[in-house]
């Protein structure tokens, strides 16, 4: 995994990029060593992250991973944005979630990286 710092609209963003088919975001333990990797190596708050590093469970919201990930990162004041083609998903809550994420202010589900740190760039 590499951590390359953007800085965008004065917002230092952490865009994390995985090796091959590495998955970086994995339970609760792996974001929030996530968090604490993007704090310390590039003093960022906000995170973008392609889809294909994030395990498949956080998109099967029956798992309760989704879920929890984000409640750590708004307990811990972090911003993220995943990015990636959603098209194949077929759940109705899947599809309302990421709808209703994308009207909020911490966390984005966008089709490219570039959309991504836009997001997290104008997020307050």
């Amino acid at each position: 995994m590499q951590i390359q710092l953007q800085i965008e609209n004065g917002r230092r963003i952490a865009v994390i990029e995985a090796a091959g088919r590495e998955k970086v975001l994995t339970d609760v333990d792996s974001a929030l060593d996530l968090m604490m990797q993007v704090r310390c190596q590039a003093d960022a708050d906000r995170i973008a992250i392609g889809k294909k590093a994030v395990h498949e469970d956080f998109f099967i919201l029956s798992t309760g991973l989704a879920g929890a990930v984000l409640e750590k990162y708004i307990q811990y004041g972090v911003k993220l944005a995943i990015y990636g083609d959603y098209s194949r998903y077929t759940s109705k809550p899947l599809h309302d979630f990421i709808s209703e994420s994308n009207r909020g202010r911490n966390f984005f589900f966008v089709a490219d990286c570039g959309a991504a740190v836009q997001q997290l760039a104008q997020a307050k």
